[in-house]
Parts: C-alpha cells; structure tokens; sequence
C-alpha cells in the first residue's frame, strides 16, 4: 500500500475592474482588442430576451465588424428562467455552434443573465473568462459584482452554482433610462439594503435624493452605482466564499428570497427584498437593535422608492413560513437572520459571526404583522 500526497499549493488572484460610465460599449471593443480575454476571438454574448433588441444585438454586431466571431445566445427574461435546465440548453447551442475552451462569455443584462452567464462561464470547457455588462440598477446594486453564481431550482434559490470571478464589470448607468419605473424601484431596494448595513451617510443621501434617483438624474445614479460596489466590494474582499462576514450582504433576503419564490415570481427581486427588509427591521426591534424611528425611517423610505410594505394578500403565510427553511444560512434545521444594528450597521453575535437563530414562531410572528 502507498499513499502520494498531491500538492496543488496555489496563489490565484482573481481581482478585476469594476467600470461605471455611461455608454461603454466602445471601452468594452477597447479592452477586448487590448487583450482582456487574452487574445480569445470567439465571444458567446448571452442575454435575455428584454436586452436582446435593446444591446445584445449591436454589441453583437460591433464585435464582429471590429474582427470577432461573436454569436449571439437569447433566453426568456425573467427570474423563473434562471435554471439548470435554461442553462443546459444554452450550453448545447454554444456546443452546436463549435465553442470549446477558445471562447469567452460576455454577459449582457440585469442579475439573472449575470448569474446565469456566469456560472455557465466557470463550468463551461472547465471554465472560460467572462465579463459582466450590467444593463439595470440592480445588477449594478447586486448580482454583477462579487462572483456568485448560481441557478434556482423548485427547492431553493441560489444553491446550485459557484464562486467564479469576472475578468472586469461594465456598469452601463445609460441602460437604465430604458428601464420600467418597477425595474428602476426593484434596483433601489438592494442599494437601500446596501445603506442599512454599512452606511448611515447613504442612507440619508437616498433620503434626500430618492425623487432624483427615480428620475434617473444623472449624476445620481452614477454616485449610487459607486456607492453600491464600494460597500459591497469591502465585504467581499474580506470574505470572497461567504465563510462569515459576507453573510451581511444576505440582510432582508431571507424572507425576501422565500416571498420571491412563493409568489411565484410575480414579484420583481427588489419588490421581495424590500418586505424581507422590513421583516428584519421588525426583528431587529423586537431584539433590541432597532428603535422605532428607525424602523418608520427604513419603510418611508422603500415606500417613496415605490417598493411594497407588506406581504401581497395573495401570498400564502404558512408556505412562506415554511419555505424560509431553503435559505441558506439555515443551520441544523434551524432558521438564520442577519440582524440590523441602528441604520448602517449590523450585529455581530460573535467574532466573524453575522446571523443568529431565530425560532419559527416569532418569524411566524413577524411574517404575519406585515399582512
């Protein structure tokens, strides 16, 4: 008998650049020319539906007359498409098509095409270098940013991916003139998220600029797309897998992924997020850690950004209650928060310790209150 140890001792550093401009097609064409994927020419552009007409296609189009051999791969937006079956059929066309391991992914869209995009990019051939272009403020706020991956299935959201990191991130802040007032709103919630957990100073400037932002002035937006990435770049420099700390990114989204699912996806993510939100504020108070001005404060603020108070009436309570036991922070059958400390801050409950158990009949409690 013997045994051989197999060293694969490695250093890897994955760190990419976060772009925010307006109209970055042409610095996208420029840094693929100056070879950020490495001199690849095959390019898989994969979209939705929605982004199709709107910057799929003339990307598409722009790529292949500056020399690339650029295809094009569509999906049905929505989140109830973002699944391993969506996924396996995308690979099968680029696998059609003659893509191998010479090719790069370069998603175009809001959170489910990032998502979905990029962890068929990390499985693909074994992995092959992708780029996020975010077309929506909350692709911006959240899923273009940070390397998570992943598909949903019946059982769970988010459960079945990878971490696997971007070669660069284009924030397009044009791209969101052409968004729905609902989609602009959804995009708030993950940014008032963002305030709440690390930034009492943000969130006094969503206080005082919320009618601007869903004006889609400018200059704000563009400081909130900053905002966004430089609060959610500092957690996951710290905690690139979510072994701790990056668990604060999961405030409100305990309830607000279980609403999301339950509804049938009839409810945008951000329009989720935001009861989740207000779920964990009421948990905040109840603990200890919340006063009540500051619970007002948060829901006057989703409420001006257009977001929901309460649970639609149409929701079934105890499913909700039960699907809260798919989150992923549930630990030997028991149900996690992350918690709120005052507005911009969260509890640590112990060192690099960011939720805590909660027993089902006060989230029960609390999930009902907000009917």
């Amino acid at each position: 008998m013997s045994v051989l140890q197999v060293e694969l001792k490695k250093v890897v550093d994955d760190s990419y650049e976060i772009e925010i401009g307006f109209g970055l097609e042409e610095k996208l064409l420029a840094d693929l020319k100056d070879g950020l994927f490495e001199g690849r020419k095959r390019l898989a552009l994969i979209t939705d539906s929605n982004v199709k007409g709107l910057y799929g296609e003339r990307l598409q189009s722009m790529l292949s007359e500056a020399g690339f051999q650029a295809e094009l791969f569509v999906f049905p937006a929505g989140e109830q498409q973002k699944t391993r079956e969506t996924k396996a059929r995308l690979e099968d066309e680029l696998l059609e098509k003659g893509f191998r391991r010479d090719c790069g992914v370069i998603a175009v869209g809001g959170g489910v095409v990032t998502d979905l995009a990029g962890f068929l990019a990390g499985t693909f051939a074994r992995g092959v270098p992708f780029v996020n272009y975010a077309t929506t403020l909350l692709s911006a706020a959240d899923a273009s940013v940070g390397g998570k991956t992943a598909v949903d299935t019946p059982l769970a959201t988010n459960l079945i991916g990878l971490f696997y990191q971007p070669k660069k991130v284009y924030i397009d802040v044009n791209a969101w003139k052409t968004l729905p007032k609902r989609q602009i709103s959804s995009g708030l919630a993950e940014t008032i998220k963002h305030a709440c957990l690390a930034s009492p100073g943000f969130f006094e400037y969503l206080e005082e600029h919320m009618e601007q932002l869903l004006a889609c002035d400018p200059e704000a937006c563009a400081y909130i797309a900053e905002e966004n990435c430089r609060i959610k770049y500092q957690v996951v420099m710290q905690d690139e897998r979510e072994s701790g700390l990056r668990e604060v990114l999961n405030l409100g989204h305990t309830v607000g992924r279980a609403i999301e699912t339950v509804s049938g996806y009839q409810l945008l993510h951000g329009e989720a997020v935001s009861i989740g939100l207000l779920a964990e504020a009421a948990l905040s108070r109840r603990l200890g850690f919340l006063t009540e001005a500051e619970e007002k404060r948060i829901l006057a603020l989703l409420e001006r950004a257009g977001l929901p108070g309460k649970i639609p009436a149409g929701i079934d309570r105890e499913a909700l209650v039960k699907k809260l036991y798919t989150d992923k922070k549930v630990r030997d059958g028991r149900l996690r928060f992350v918690v709120q400390k005052g507005i911009g801050a969260v509890v640590e409950f112990a060192p690099g310790v960011f939720s805590t158990p909660v027993e089902e009949q006060a989230a029960r409690e609390i999930i009902f209150s907000l009917s």
